[in-house]
């Protein structure tokens, strides 16, 4: 197990290499010049003269290879240049804003689990009852409503109308009910589905009739046996929602005025932040791929035999 893992992590590095190249090149080939944008960020008429200086000053004038070399030694060091916005280390900036991101994305999934899990297991074990048709509304509601306008609808009502709970910013815990909510709203409805399928089908095989036949209890036999095997997609399904929270909270940040990453991100794209853009996507790049090697970790724990084919 241990030179899988160690194999997966250098396998990170061609495809971090990867990323990072087409994100350059995308951006490179973006129109406009970012150079005038750093000129109107720093409140600088953007003259001929001035922005020939900015883009000697930033390397913009520099062959594209040579741009990217020397980005790529420099984020080695963790050193992804200053933000054309702030004028700070973009590193260290990320750092100052990725503790209300993390927190938002794991109260999140906390709420996720909590209500997803039980809801699943109910669904499948009262298949075609009316919770399950419920279930079946929830998650057909949950598809076919954006995260922006779900926000929206309950500030409208929690905030505006009711005046329960605040509307932008971070503070108290008060302020993660409707962010949370907004963002875990998508990843309830689909993982009850995604449970409630995998256990049906778990509760079909010949083991589950064994287990049975030996006068087991059926809360065991549901607990021990049929839940742990029908988890396994939903720890696929786990691995990819990580990645998915932090990086798809740009959206829900936006709303809420919530200080994290992706907001800041929103305000670096539409400015023109080269610096921020690509240390972003970089980020979020390396959550995803750390995720799936921690989801295909939980998987040999989970299923003895992938180990074990592992190990031979």
């Amino acid at each position: 197990m241990v030179s899988y893992i160690v194999k997966r992590l250098l396998s990170l590095i061609p495809v971090l290499v990867g990323i990072s190249l087409i994100t350059f090149l995308i951006l490179r080939l973006t129109p406009g010049d970012p150079a005038e944008a750093y000129l109107r960020l720093s409140q600088i008429p953007p003259t001929e003269a001035a922005v020939a200086a900015v883009r000697a000053e930033l390397g913009l004038d520099r062959p594209l290879p040579v741009q990217y070399g020397e980005w790529l030694v420099k984020a080695l060091t963790l050193d992804f240049g200053r933000s054309y916005a702030t004028h700070r280390p973009v590193w260290d900036e990320m750092m100052l804003l990725v503790p209300a991101t993390a927190q938002l994305a794991g109260v999140s999934l906390l709420i996720t689990l909590l209500i997803s899990i039980p809801m699943g297991i109910f669904s499948a074990l009262y298949k075609d009852g009316w919770f399950d048709n419920f279930c079946r509304l929830l998650a057909f509601t949950s598809a076919s409503t954006p995260n922006f306008w779900l926000g929206f609808l309950l500030m409208y009502f929690f905030s505006l109308k009711l005046d329960l709970l605040p509307t932008l910013g971070r503070g108290s815990w008060e302020h993660f009910i409707l962010p949370a909510v907004t963002l875990s709203f998508a990843y309830i409805a689909t993982y009850i589905r995604l449970l409630r399928t995998s256990m049906l089908e778990n509760l079909d095989q010949q083991f589950v009739l064994y287990a049975r036949a030996r006068g087991l209890k059926e809360s065991w036999v549901i607990g021990r046996h049929v839940l742990k095997n029908a988890m396994l997609p939903v720890v696929t399904a786990l691995g990819m929602s990580i990645g998915h929270l932090l990086s798809g909270s740009v959206i829900v940040e936006s709303v809420f005025a919530w200080p994290g990453i992706g907001r800041f991100c929103v305000s670096a794209i539409l400015n023109r932040d080269y610096p921020v853009v690509q240390c972003f996507v970089l980020m979020m790049s390396f959550i995803f791929v750390i995720a799936n090697l921690l989801v295909d970790i939980a998987y040999a724990w989970l299923d003895p035999r992938i180990r074990l084919k592992e190990e031979s």
